[in-house]
């Protein structure tokens, strides 16, 4: 089986380029390979693929960021999508001229607007599979209007949580197109797990509003007041950094807190903890989760759409807090901390229930979905809704309508708005 990834930028950081590599690596162990980034912006990637995978770059913006058609807005790469300002005719004539000629069995796309591209530029020959690594609520009702057209054109949809795909299948019009929630998987670890003795609570993401490492650090100031020889180690980088060491300083923690900066891959930073944290608002599945128990730590989060839920056992391997309650994470954050039995028991069961997200049975199930997918595109694509499916679209149909109605109002009052300029 030949396998080629469409991604946006495959030289950065982030959880869909993680997430991409792992999948790729762990399926290049029996099959041909490819991870084909829309842009480059650096010579080498931050992480190191698997050395039986391909990767290329379509446009360098190094040397090509000036290009004529990089200055002219994006057709194809949908107008709603949160890129859209980074695409342009050049990425919409690069990206087709690469599906054109494609040697792959099946394409997989990254993000939205690449799923887009797949669906109305790929060669009837080639399966095409949209990921989606953020949930179906978190899109505009203008960029989910454009995915109802689109995406019809996919064979497979795969969603990172079951939540989330059982929305796909309630809201959107998709017939014929599988939907199936396939998580992602995380490397076994290489390094000894953690024992739980180290007084040192690790979170890691980017330092953006959403993933509120405020509000961890507020929480964490209670752990500090009763017990001061405990650390927090925030790993990442971003918007946000100032800001939070400036609330650092406010709340006197600078013995406590610790921003250490951007760490790649963040294994041997996890086992130095005893506890792992993240405080979302919203969380599509939490690759820092799986990773921190993995490498044996109970998890503290937000109990937020969709991944958590979907992850951590409250009271068994970890705890779940109500979004945006301090308070709550403050007394949770606590519990473990005093009880060292508690949170010893804990990391051993977040060791074993977070197994499910090995690459084995995570890769075993991507591979027969993408086997059934080249299979199904070789002959005829069901059309018809199975059962119930009369029932699902009319149910889609009120969803479809009310995005329609949501976007027109939008662009409506953007246009009002432009006039009184």
């Amino acid at each position: 089986m030949k396998v080629s990834f469409l991604i946006h930028n495959a030289y950065g950081i982030g959880g869909t380029i993680t997430t991409t590599f792992n999948l790729a690596g762990a399926l290049a162990e029996r099959h041909e390979v490819e991870i084909v980034s829309v842009l480059r912006h650096r010579e080498h990637p931050h992480l190191t693929p698997h050395p039986g995978v391909r990767l290329r770059a379509l446009v360098d913006l190094r040397r090509e960021r000036d290009h004529p058609l990089h200055r002219r807005p994006a057709q194809v790469f949908p107008a709603a999508e949160y890129r859209h300002r980074q695409y342009s005719e050049l990425t919409d004539r690069r990206i087709a001229e690469s599906l054109a000629d494609t040697p792959a069995d099946v394409v997989i796309g990254t993000r939205p607007g690449l799923n887009v591209h797949l669906a109305v530029q790929a060669p009837r020959h080639v399966a095409r599979v949209g990921q989606e690594h953020l949930t179906l609520d978190n899109h505009s009702p203008a960029l989910r209007t454009a995915l109802r057209r689109a995406y019809r054109g996919l064979d497979v949809l795969t969603t990172v949580t079951e939540a989330d795909a059982a929305s796909y299948r309630r809201k959107m019009r998709l017939p014929g197109v599988r939907v199936e929630a396939l998580p992602n998987s995380v490397p076994d670890p290489v390094l000894p797990t953690a024992d739980g003795t180290a007084k040192v609570v690790v979170a890691a993401g980017r330092l953006v509003p959403v993933k509120r490492f405020d509000l961890i650090i507020e929480a964490f100031a209670r752990v500090a007041a009763e017990f001061p020889d405990w650390q927090l180690r925030i790993y990442g980088k971003g918007e946000e950094q100032d800001r939070l060491r400036g609330l650092i300083e406010r709340l006197g923690l600078w013995n406590n807190v610790f921003l250490m900066g951007a760490a790649t891959p963040m294994e041997a930073e996890w086992v130095k903890g005893s506890i792992g944290v993240a405080a979302s608002d919203f969380e599509p599945f939490g690759m820092t989760l799986v990773e921190a128990m993995r490498c044996g730590l109970p998890f503290v989060s937000t109990d937020c759409p969709h991944g958590p839920r979907e992850i951590i056992k409250d009271g068994e391997d970890g705890r779940l807090v109500p979004v945006g309650d301090s308070a709550a994470f403050g007394e949770a954050l606590l519990g473990l901390v005093r009880d060292d039995e508690l949170r010893r028991r804990m990391g051993r069961a977040a060791l074993d229930n977070a197994r499910r997200f090995a690459p084995g049975p995570v890769v075993a199930r991507a591979e027969g979905m993408l086997q059934e997918a080249i299979e199904a595109r070789g002959g005829d694509r069901p059309g018809a809704p199975s059962r119930g499916g009369v029932h699902r679209t009319l149910v889609s149909q009120g969803h479809a309508a009310r995005d329609l109605a949501r976007a027109a109002a939008s662009s409506a009052l953007r246009t009002v708005r432009k006039g009184r300029r």
